[in-house]
């Protein structure tokens, strides 16, 4: 029958080997995750708490390693121990590769939504100057048509001009010759010999 403390060990050793499956799994999914911030931001809080559930079942196999009574056993236990601290640093390294990449993700995704928000008032000041554009043409179009106008009023204004000294002429000349027969018919009737 195996001791408890064997057992313990065991139990440890296996939980430990669960406990890397599981953050070599969550840090793949790290590397395979394209979808929010949010997301990414979970899974590195699960393997935080991995990290956390691991280094504590290692400290439970150095306690029990410690407590072993065969100085081989407890040798061997500790060299194991070390080995999992060792793999633990290397993880610790790809969660910090992690935490890193967490970042740049968080930061590219700033740059993305304000390069969105660049490209929405590029469009909104487009719409605007489109709007303006319809409008100098509407203002252009308007300026064209009354241009036209303008120009028929003034060949009005010179025509009416011309016939208003044409009239003047005419009357002159038509009171001239009302004088003229006037003078002749005075002339005539005063001084008939003449």
């Amino acid at each position: 029958m195996a001791a408890p403390q064997d057992v313990h060990v065991r139990i440890c050793n296996q939980e430990i080997v669960k406990f890397d499956l599981e953050v070599k799994a969550l840090i793949q999914d790290i590397r395979d995750c394209s979808g929010p911030l949010s997301e990414l931001t979970e899974l590195n809080t699960k393997v935080k708490e991995k990290f956390q559930q691991l280094k504590h079942r290692i400290q439970e196999l150095e306690q029990s390693a410690k407590e072993q009574d065969k100085e081989s056993e407890k040798q061997l236990l500790l060299q194991e121990v070390e080995n999992h601290k060792k793999q633990m640093l290397r993880k610790t390294t790809k969660e910090s590769l992690a935490q890193t990449s967490s970042t740049i993700t968080e930061s590219l995704m700033g740059i993305s939504r304000m390069m969105s928000q660049q490209v929405q008032q590029s469009e909104e000041a487009m719409q605007t100057l489109v709007s303006s554009s319809r409008t100098l043409l509407d203002a252009n179009e308007e300026f064209k048509s009354m241009s036209g106008t303008i120009q028929l009023g003034r060949k009005l204004i010179t025509k009416y001009n011309r016939r208003e000294l044409t009239d003047k002429l005419l009357i002159f000349l038509a009171l001239a010759l009302f004088l003229a027969t006037v003078l002749y018919i005075v002339k005539k009737r005063l001084f008939p010999f003449l």
